[in-house]
């Protein structure tokens, strides 16, 4: 059973469709059993940074999913949220990775939206996906490249396109929206 993590943040309902589409058992969720239980969870988002952390503090949700045992995709928000520091809202956040989420400068056309390409491939997540392929973005905010940084990508600058620590994953790009890539990347992190 997969547990995707419920907390007023958008596109839940289309990571929900991209893996039952793959065939696996998902369910929406705030439920703590549910998503303690789960074989995997994950934490995907679209939104605001502090509004966000404020729904996970009074659900108590921050607390489960820093202690997660099992594999855990944070995608788009859930990437920046699993962070030390946001400065959307100057925003304390769950500081599994110790990195800092900062605003793009504005010198291009911010948000980021579109395709654009992953490099520096690093990790299981990315079985069977070739260097250089594109994913989907859309986000103002970008996590600092770090030792967890198990892909790039470059706009502006370069910045964590992915990172991992322990069980926990996550991609700053969507990729429920990515295509057939998109799909590989799901397969790889669900089948771990």
């Amino acid at each position: 059973m997969i547990a995707i993590i419920k907390y007023n943040a958008g596109n839940v309902k289309s990571v929900y469709n991209a893996v039952t589409r793959l065939g696996y058992d998902a369910i929406i969720t705030d439920n703590f059993t549910e998503i303690q239980q789960a074989d995997k969870v994950i934490f995907p988002g679209v939104g605001e940074a502090s509004s966000a952390m404020k729904y996970l503090k009074e659900k108590g949700l921050d607390k489960v999913i820093k202690n997660l045992k099992q594999p855990t995709l944070g995608i788009c928000l859930g990437q920046q949220l699993m962070c030390e520091y946001s400065e959307e809202g100057n925003t304390d956040c769950l500081n599994i990775f110790p990195i800092k989420v900062k605003l793009f400068p504005k010198t291009e056309i911010v948000p980021h939206m579109g395709w654009n390409t992953i490099t520096a491939l690093k990790s299981t997540l990315f079985n069977k996906v070739n260097e250089a392929s594109d994913v989907y973005c859309v986000h103002s905010f970008y996590c600092e490249l770090s030792n967890y940084t198990i892909a790039k990508t470059d706009y502006i600058l370069e910045f964590s396109a992915a990172l991992q620590k322990d069980n926990f994953y996550a991609t700053q790009f969507h990729p429920e929206k990515s295509a057939g890539i998109g799909e590989q990347i799901l397969e790889n992190f669900l089948s771990l």
